[in-house]
This record gives structure tokens, sequence and C-alpha cells, in this order.
């Protein structure tokens, strides 16, 4: 059985970074062979939104992830963050050599 793991992640003001960005992200846009490695990491959905200048990501993952990316892919990704690093700026909660920032549930409805 899977779990939900929650980041976030701030970008550059910038109203045209932003807006760049975005399109980056749009449906179709994101490079196929990213998306592909995404899926093979063990992450069965993924959202992300935005406010201003913060990302919220909601990830629901297999028991088994992250898992090892085979090289190819592992490759084109390592292409693809480079190629997000103008936008993005790491939170301080970030763990070394990771951009999203984990975050921690701190309410749930079902558990009031």
């Amino acid at each position: 059985m899977g779990r939900r793991l929650c980041f976030a992640l701030d970008l550059v003001d910038d109203a045209d970074l932003i807006t760049a960005y975005e399109r980056a992200h749009a449906p179709g846009a994101v490079w196929p062979e990213v998306t592909a490695g995404i899926r093979a990491s063990g992450v069965e959905a993924m959202e992300i939104w935005r406010v201003d200048a913060r990302l919220f990501m909601i990830a629901e993952v297999a028991a088994d992830w992250p898992r090892a990316l085979p090289d190819h892919l592992q490759a084109i990704d390592d292409r693809w963050q480079a190629a997000m690093d103008r936008f993005q700026i790491r939170l301080n909660a970030a763990k070394d050599g990771e951009k999203w920032a984990p975050m921690t549930r701190i309410y749930a409805l079902a558990e009031q």
C-alpha cells in the first residue's frame, strides 16, 4: 500500500519566470522521459499547486518509493532538473542535494 507525501519549493519571484515555469509544466510540455522517470521511481500520482511564488507538491507513492532510475532516465531527469534550476529557490528545510522540502502533516480532519 502506498502513501501520500507533500513537499514545498519556492520559485524566483518574477512574473515572467513563473509564467515560463508554468508553461514548462503544462499538459504535454514536460519531457516524456521525465514523466516516465517519475512513474518508474514509484510515484503513482502527483500534483503541483502554486500560490504566488510558493509551490506545493502532493505525491502518492508506492511502498518501495523511491526506486532507482535506469541510467538513461536518470540522465534525462538530471538535464530537466538543471533546466528548472533557474526558476527555483530551495527552502531551508530541503535536505542536502534536494530541491523540494518535505512537509509534515500537522492536522487531519479525520483524526478530530
